[in-house]
């Protein structure tokens, strides 16, 4: 059983838990682009949510006192309908022009926030849903719309232990409700379930070894990084767009 294992993509795995948990939405935005170097991109999908199952467990369970309520409810409902529909449509539609597309806006949007340092969107229920529902959609469709969660929260200036709790628990939510979903669609596989007890350890590992290193970290930093890694991000899977014309 093992050797039929790539040790390498579990690595990886691991290293994009530690620095989704840093930047506080989530591993699937470094996640996804790694898996898809090894398999299929349904197969991509359907490991990706359960991996992240065990990692926003964890995350609820280390970062839970700081969990804001509001955003929460705001956000978090409109992702978890979205990511109902992106599932479901995923499996009509090719992905490339919203990955292209998907690259731009988080470029756009990070590089915004990073040269505007004082850009501060104001805490209101319309942001808030708007956000989820971007997020939820394209997390569906694409396998991971925490970095657009990511701006939206970071846009809320929240202390680093809500940002991290709050995205946990709508994220946890998010990819029960697309499990069920890409189960339905034929995108979770017999031959992939091998490594699914080795990406729950890992969701658990990568973490706590994330929280270690975060609170090193001050809260100007905290955000400034994430905006960071969303670029990164941004950039990453753009290229990975491109090179597969």
């Amino acid at each position: 059983m093992f050797k039929n294992l790539n040790i390498l993509f579990l690595i990886l795995a691991l290293l994009a838990e530690v620095i989704g948990t840093i930047g506080g939405f989530g591993s699937s935005v470094f996640f996804v682009p790694i898996a898809n170097f090894y398999f299929d991109f349904q197969s991509v999908l359907g490991l990706t949510a359960l991996f992240h199952v065990s990692s926003n467990l964890s995350k609820i369970a280390l970062f839970k006192k700081g969990l804001d309520k509001k955003l929460l409810l705001y956000i978090g409902l409109p992702a978890v309908l979205f990511v109902i529909f992106g599932g479901w449509i995923s499996k009509f539609f090719t992905t490339y022009l919203l990955e292209v597309a998907l690259g731009l806006f988080l470029i756009a949007l990070s590089a915004l926030f990073l040269i505007k340092k004082d850009l501060i969107i104001k805490p209101n229920k319309r942001e808030a849903i708007i956000g989820g529902t971007l997020s939820g959609f394209i997390a569906g469709f694409l396998g991971t719309g925490g970095a657009i969660r990511g701006l939206t929260m970071a846009a809320f200036n929240l202390e680093k232990s809500a940002f991290i709790a709050t995205s946990a628990f709508i994220d946890f939510f998010v990819d029960i409700s697309r499990t069920v979903v890409y189960f339905f669609n034929g995108y979770i596989h017999n031959h992939d379930l091998i490594y699914v007890p080795f990406l729950f350890i890992i969701g658990f590992i990568g973490t706590y070894f994330g929280k270690q290193i975060l609170s090193y970290i001050s809260q100007a930093n905290f955000k400034k990084i994430s905006l960071i890694l969303i670029l990164l991000i941004g950039i990453i899977t753009l290229l990975n767009s491109l090179f597969k014309i």
